[in-house]
């Protein structure tokens, strides 16, 4: 078996159920976070008036989404209603290989994808201090009907019991400590053994020369 390709970044994936605050915190996350990105997911479903191409979503065709999957181009795909949806393999790989961290936001089936083609992969699951503060938070989105919000609120116990297979937990109670804490987790890896070898090989060759 060949061995698995060394990147200088390392690859992220959170999750947590809707309402649990992972947008936003990521987002912030990218602002006072150097070298670190995310990859804009492949959709096959229509763009809304405000989204741009290549900037919220790849907009692209069922057959070409379909073509790029049974390519084995994609990380992780999901089927949400009538829509696929799938994380580029080829960019996740070129952000890798210049040193750049990459974070994918997707739900906990994508993460397991994730862990089974790419165990070296990093998860962090984002919990809300409570299922009440959960509910209002939903709510004060005021983006979706009261039916939606309690659909998501059924679902939010099923996304929530899979807790236990990611990495890291981090409980998003108040903001700039969450905030905080996920930003201790990217730094940490960073500093892991394993990785500072691949990112200072050179230099660990010239210090252990006699």
């Amino acid at each position: 078996m060949c061995e698995r390709e060394k990147f200088l970044g390392n690859l992220y994936v959170i999750s947590s159920p809707s309402g649990g605050g992972k947008t936003t915190l990521v987002s912030q996350l990218l602002e006072c976070t150097p070298d670190i990105s995310r990859v804009v997911t492949h959709t096959t479903r229509p763009p809304r008036p405000n989204e741009k191409n290549g900037v919220h979503y790849h907009f692209v065709t069922a057959e070409d989404f379909l073509a790029l999957k049974e390519s084995g181009g994609f990380v992780e795909t999901a089927q949400v209603f009538n829509a696929h949806y799938g994380t580029s393999w080829k960019e996740v790989k070129s952000k890798l290989r210049h040193g750049m961290d990459v974070i994918l936001v997707i739900d906990w089936q994508g993460a397991e994808q994730v862990r089974i083609s790419h165990p070296e992969a990093i998860s962090i699951f984002i919990l809300p201090p409570s299922l009440e503060t959960l509910r209002a938070r939903l709510f004060a989105r005021n983006e979706d009907s009261v039916a939606v919000v309690e659909n998501r609120m059924k679902d939010a116990s099923n996304q929530i019991m899979h807790y236990k297979d990611f990495d890291y937990l981090v409980v998003n109670d108040d903001f700039d400590i969450a905030l905080a804490n996920l930003r201790s987790i990217i730094m940490a890896e960073r500093l892991k053994a394993d990785h500072q070898k691949v990112r200072h090989q050179l230099l660990i060759s010239s210090l252990l020369q006699s």
